[in-house]
């Protein structure tokens, strides 16, 4: 054979070797990258039920504690109850005043869609030492209760600073809609606003109710 020839021959077939070489590698690595990618999605495939385990876990803790309803307590339990979570959403109402009916049926509906805030009520006339250690004059009241107004509760100057007097915040209405005092409550930073929530057509009755006022110092916002 001309050695020119041979030459010529045997460095095509080292060329081929070199390329069905270079032809496993790029196999290999497409085979590990896949591998990697399937091992990466069971990963995350198991994180995420992690994730919705604990979500679910914390959930259920909160409501073993009285979140996710709205609750009537006593003066008694007002504290343990205040200083026992994060955030807490205390109405101070009257049994007889409308504009109290009102704001109990919006925060009823609003505590199962929030439990990481706790939902409660104290009746006004039978809580007189935080009715004044709060300095409330006017029903409904809501006081919202973060760490930061417990420790001044607690520790300094006994009022909370973030509440809810009657409807001023609201339009000033009756048959406001719970989409405001829940747009309120997210303003105050006490609830997280909740992503595709559709708006709640429920607002508030239409009909005046005659207001029946106490003898105690405090009065109704209801006109």
């Amino acid at each position: 054979m001309d050695p020119e020839a041979f030459r010529s021959k045997m460095s095509g077939l080292a060329f081929g070797n070199v390329m069905a070489a270079a032809a496993r590698d790029y196999q290999k690595e497409i085979l590990a990258q896949e591998k990697a990618q399937t091992s990466a999605n069971a990963n995350q495939e198991v994180d995420l039920d992690e994730l919705m385990d604990k979500e679910v876990e914390k959930r259920e803790a909160l409501k073993r504690q009285g979140h996710g309803e709205y609750r009537e307590i006593s003066e008694g339990d007002f504290l343990g109850e205040v200083t026992g979570c994060e955030k807490v959403i205390c109405h101070f109402y009257h049994k007889e005043f409308y504009r109290c009916k009102i704001m109990d049926k919006h925060l009823k509906s609003l505590a199962p869609r929030h439990v990481d805030a706790k939902f409660i009520k104290l009746d006004a006339e039978n809580a007189p030492f935080f009715v004044a250690k709060l300095g409330i004059k006017t029903l409904p009241c809501v006081i919202l209760f973060s760490e930061r107004l417990k420790l001044d509760f607690c520790c300094r100057k006994g009022i909370a600073g973030d509440r809810l007097v009657g409807f001023q915040d609201l339009g000033g209405k009756d048959d406001f809609a719970i989409k405001t005092l829940e747009n309120f409550l997210i303003k105050k930073g006490i609830i997280d606003e909740q992503k595709n929530d559709e708006d709640d057509d429920d607002v508030g009755d239409n009909s005046r109710g005659r207001t029946v006022r106490s003898s105690v110092n405090y009065g109704s916002d209801s006109d």
